[in-house]
């Protein structure tokens, strides 16, 4: 196992190529490192970072319930003292949900739990997670291909919360919390201004942002920008990710953080154009031109969202939920519409047939022939064969986890 600096050269030299393996455990099992004066650096599956106060520790960011025990090792190897404050980026379970072990050590040791930090809108999150607890187990099972993953209903809400922005003392080390639209609506970064170092949370996540996850609910494409200019204008010298890992040196945390600001704005900015002319969700996507040359940048590439699904999420933002086809404005049953279209076809089997003569030109259409020819006819054993090959292939193709984990499902008959 290299070193955690290491890794970090060789993902940003591209030496190892990112995808969604590498950013999301590609460093665990390094042990948690110091990475600038006082500031320790814990690669997960989602980060910790330690922040030594003299007497007392801080947290950015806590795990999820199943890395929590080594997390608490990892802080202690590092550092005796006690934890005493922790702050939540945002309220995703593999960031948040990692506090047990240290409010037990505390409560054993007859001190106060620490204080949890977050934004204001992190407990409405926990709210939200507890009533679509069984929505939420169904498509998290599907995006990271978990079987039997149980979502979450009990959490450990913040003890303080703050709405702007909000100044904190761990002990010797001054940190300043800052709210963001991006990823979610309770996002915080985080400077630590003795260290010049940066906290971004999922704001910065070693892949395209993931601002448009067609599973979850609405992402902030412009104000995730406009966040990432306000990092990058504090000239850090060390950026600290969700996932993936550390960035060192002042140029190369502004290169990251100005390159992901210019695909999020050009890709906002390019799809409010195409809906101001009026066109369809259908026109918009073709019209949007996606930077491949940014897309390229190890940091950037699109390993775990598409940039074709964050164009959708702006027009979700601005346009609501209609695509601007009249026909799916109040749509007849997607089993009437397979059924004619396949008895127009001459039944399933030549409608499979077809989409499997298709399927080298033009992939996507394929898969939509055996979806119409499968939804026709669901027990017949051929046309379920072809259709599971199809999307097979299409998960193949895809470098975004989240496309190749629902194509997945769907090949598998889900």
């Amino acid at each position: 196992m290299p070193s955690l600096l290491a890794w970090a050269e060789s993902l940003w030299t591209g030496a190892v190529a990112t995808d969604h393996g590498s950013i999301l455990t590609g460093g665990v099992g390094t042990p948690m490192t110091e990475v600038a004066p006082g500031v320790a650096f814990l690669a997960n599956f989602a980060n910790v970072i330690a922040i030594d106060g003299g007497a007392e520790l801080g947290l950015v960011d806590t795990g999820s319930p199943m890395t929590a025990p080594r997390v608490f090792d990892e802080v202690g190897r590092w550092r005796a003292a006690p934890v005493v404050a922790a702050i939540y980026t945002h309220g995703h379970v593999d960031h948040a949900m990692g506090m047990g072990p240290f409010d037990a050590a505390a409560v054993a040791a007859g001190r106060p739990r620490p204080r949890v930090y977050a934004h204001e809108a992190v407990a409405a999150r926990f709210d939200r997670y507890r009533l679509t607890a069984g929505w939420n187990g169904a498509i998290n099972r599907r995006q990271f291909r978990i079987p039997g993953l149980a979502w979450p209903t009990e959490y450990r809400y913040p003890d303080v919360t703050y709405r702007g922005q909000w100044k904190l003392a761990i002990g010797e080390q001054k940190a300043e919390l800052h709210h963001a639209l991006g990823e979610t609506d309770d996002h915080t970064w985080i400077w630590l201004p003795g260290s010049r170092v940066l906290c971004t949370g999922d704001l910065f996540i070693w892949a395209a942002p993931n601002c448009g996850n067609p599973q979850k609910v609405q992402r902030y494409v412009r104000e995730w920008a406009d966040a990432l200019d306000a990092m990058r204008a504090l000239a850090p010298a060390v950026l600290l990710p969700g996932h993936g890992p550390p960035i060192v040196g002042e140029a190369r945390v502004a290169q990251a953080l100005g390159e992901t600001a210019t695909l999020l704005r050009t890709l906002h900015d390019q799809t409010v154009a195409a809906m101001n002319q009026g066109l369809t969700l259908d026109d918009v996507i073709a019209a949007v031109t996606v930077p491949r040359e940014l897309l390229e940048r190890p940091y950037l590439r699109p390993v775990y969202d598409d940039p074709a699904f964050i164009i959708r999420n702006v027009w979700r933002r601005y346009g609501g939920w209609w695509d601007g086809n009249p026909a799916h404005l109040l749509p007849p049953r997607e089993r009437a519409l397979a059924a004619e279209v396949t008895s127009l076809a001459g039944g399933a089997a030549a409608l499979a047939a077809r989409a499997e003569a298709v399927a080298d030109a033009d992939l996507a259409l394929a898969c939509q022939l055996a979806e119409w020819a499968a939804a026709a006819a669901p027990d017949d054993v051929g046309v379920r064969k072809v259709r599971a090959a199809l999307y097979q292939r299409r998960a193949d193709s895809q470098p975004s986890l989240m496309a190749k984990s629902i194509f997945t499902a769907a090949s598998e008959g889900r």
